[in-house]
């Protein structure tokens, strides 16, 4: 602005507020004018963006429950059984003492086993009846009174041992004729009447014998 225009302003109070008016609404207007271009331009942006944008989905309802279905309750749950452990009691420490060690026994030497005896000499004669038979021993008197009295009878056999002085060492009965008085009469008459001759052995000398009689019958008279 010249020279000239100040100094005419200056002079004209109102024309100076006109122009102070003029100009500070020219500069409103730009103001306001660039405000809104910006919000224009801000809100057409915002425009295209949602309208590019798809819209979500609309969600999901869940199926309806079935009808006229019956309520089953849920099944009885039934806990585990609780298990037990056993702590087993700690080893028992026991101490084992060693007895004392026993003095030394003495043993002495067992002395060795006799020999066996030699065995006797061979029996070169058996023994045999000096009288002959022995059932010649035998008389009708000899006969006990209680077999005769149960009418008893019988025939007794034995089987005699023969000393070496030949008389009848032991008798034995191998047959017995049921009764027992006519049994033991039997070895009673053997022992005291028979006599024989003892057998010999191979030196010699005479030995011990066995000798078996013959049947001896026991029978009544009549």
């Amino acid at each position: 602005m010249s020279y000239a225009q100040r100094k005419q302003l200056s002079g004209n109070p109102a024309l100076s507020i006109f122009l102070t008016v003029a100009v500070v609404g020219s500069l409103l207007y730009a103001i306001v004018t660039g405000l809104a271009y910006d919000v224009v331009k801000k809100a057409a942006e915002n425009l295209k963006v949602i309208d590019v944008e798809q819209k979500p989905p609309p969600p999901q309802q869940p199926p309806p429950p079935p009808k006229d279905m019956p309520k089953v309750p849920p099944p009885p749950v039934t806990p585990p059984p609780l298990v037990q452990v056993n702590t087993p009691p700690p080893p028992t420490i026991q101490t084992v003492t060693a007895p004392p060690t026993p003095p030394p026994v003495y043993i002495p030497p067992v002395a060795p086993a006799p020999p066996p005896p030699p065995p006797p000499p061979h029996k070169t004669q058996s023994a045999s009846p000096a009288a002959g038979d022995v059932r010649s021993l035998f008389s009708a008197d000899d006969y006990p009174a209680s077999a005769q009295a149960a009418g008893a009878e019988g025939t007794a056999q034995a089987e005699l041992t023969i000393g070496p002085d030949g008389r009848v060492a032991s008798c034995n009965l191998i047959r017995s004729t049921g009764n027992g008085a006519l049994d033991s009469a039997t070895c009673n008459i053997l022992r005291r009447r028979a006599k024989f001759t003892p057998a010999r052995d191979s030196n010699g000398n005479p030995t011990s014998d066995t000798y078996t009689t013959p049947p001896i019958r026991w029978q009544l008279q009549g």
